[in-house]
């Protein structure tokens, strides 16, 4: 059986160069029979800064947007986050979209993928996403992926991210590993003996 993996873009920028990027890993994900491959655009989902009355690890959501958003992403075995990186950091909208839910996320593995226009591709921002999604109970896949000088990867007339071999290895490696965490993955509450 297929697990189901959620590739989510994460800038909520119109002219990101993270969609064609993020299509591109779904894509590849999505030829492999390990996965059934959804894809999540935080600019799409519009998620407000977290307003819920409750805190979210209590599950009791007021809010109807808040409600949507644990409706969406409660099905996925796994993540793959395509992630700028602003100003040697991840984005605002990301970690509200994380912060909004808690047990939505428990024990689900997540692979990081990140860009930037600059030759770290982003690098910084995956050490610094690290601990938030530990506290909240993903398990990050070792393997990452950077994607420096983004804008020059794009394909402006098909708006499509063509890759390089060294690309597609690297996306190739995190895809092998979150297949191995999602087959190794046991649910918190069979590893809690309830």
């Amino acid at each position: 059986m297929s697990s189901r993996l959620y590739v989510l873009s994460a800038s909520t920028r119109p002219t990101s160069s993270g969609r064609p990027l993020a299509r591109w890993v779904a894509e590849l994900a999505a030829a492999r029979e390990e996965f059934e491959v959804t894809t999540v655009d935080l600019g799409e989902v519009a998620l407000p800064f977290l307003d819920e009355p409750e805190y979210p690890s209590t599950g009791r959501y007021a809010h109807p947007h808040t409600q949507a958003w644990s409706e969406r992403i409660s099905p996925a075995d796994a993540f793959v986050f395509v992630m700028p990186m602003y100003n040697g950091g991840f984005t605002a909208p990301l970690k509200n979209a994380i912060d909004s839910l808690y047990a939505e996320w428990q024990d689900k593995p997540v692979g990081l993928i990140s860009y930037s226009a600059g030759q770290t591709g982003g690098a910084p921002a995956i050490e610094m996403i690290r601990p938030v999604l530990s506290r909240v109970g993903l398990r990050t896949a070792d393997r990452t992926l950077s994607v420096p000088g983004i804008e020059g990867l794009i394909d402006r007339t098909t708006n499509t991210f063509p890759p390089t071999p060294e690309l597609t290895t690297g996306a190739t490696a995190v895809l092998d590993e979150l297949a191995s965490l999602v087959t190794l993955g046991t649910p918190a509450a069979e590893t809690a003996g309830v």
